[in-house]
């Protein structure tokens, strides 16, 4: 039988940079404010680990996995799109399909940013119920929050979407004033300061 906190991670697979940090951050709060445990590649920050060895070490101990396959654009310095999410999308569904036990019971949710965009260069993945967001965080939020309620057992409700939206935005309007009470700056925080600061929000704000 899966192990508690086996169930409850949700690993995010997805860009990394400035223009996609408004989506990060909604993706991390609707999975916590659905009572889920965000997990990605940015939390482990070992020198002395493979890249490939720590993500895959994620992705054994997630349940869920969350994967946005929308950033296909060519780098301005090298004129080549980034592979990263298509490969760790590839070992998610690998874990599924080959793993056993608890690997087994693996769900996946696989993003673009319109409907139809990835059979034009991702085709393998036509038969997969693709879900869009259309670049906006509210409408990342509403699907992430329909996915994980589907999951959950037929007595836990949750807020529909556009309540989660509602508090996501609350919190940003509040976050700048916790950074400066913990002494931190927006622009530096890491992926575990900023959700540690979803942890202490959402705990003073339960629904």
């Amino acid at each position: 039988m899966p192990q508690p906190e086996y169930v409850r991670n949700v690993f995010i697979n997805c860009p990394f940079d400035e223009d996609y940090k408004p989506l990060f951050y909604a993706l991390i709060f609707a999975v916590h404010d659905c009572g889920f445990l965000s997990r990605c590649a940015l939390e482990l920050l070992d020198s002395g680990a493979v890249r490939i060895d720590k993500i895959c070490g994620v992705i054994q101990e997630c349940q869920y996995g969350i994967h946005d396959i929308s950033r296909t654009e060519l780098s301005t310095a090298h004129q080549l799109p980034r592979f990263n999410m298509p490969l760790e999308l590839g070992l998610f569904l690998g874990a599924k399909r080959f793993g056993q036990g608890e690997q087994s019971h693996k769900q996946c949710l696989i993003l673009d940013q319109d409907p139809y965009r990835y059979q034009k260069f991702c085709s393998d993945i036509a038969g997969q119920d693709i879900q869009v967001h259309h670049q906006l965080p509210a409408d990342a939020i509403k699907v992430v929050r329909n996915w994980l309620a589907a999951s959950l057992p037929n007595d836990v409700i949750l807020p529909g979407g556009a309540k989660i939206v509602e508090r996501y935005e609350d919190f940003c309007e509040d976050l700048p004033f916790i950074c400066v009470e913990l002494g931190l700056a927006i622009e530096d925080l890491i992926f575990s300061d900023f959700r540690r600061l979803v942890f202490r929000w959402l705990n003073q704000k339960q629904w």
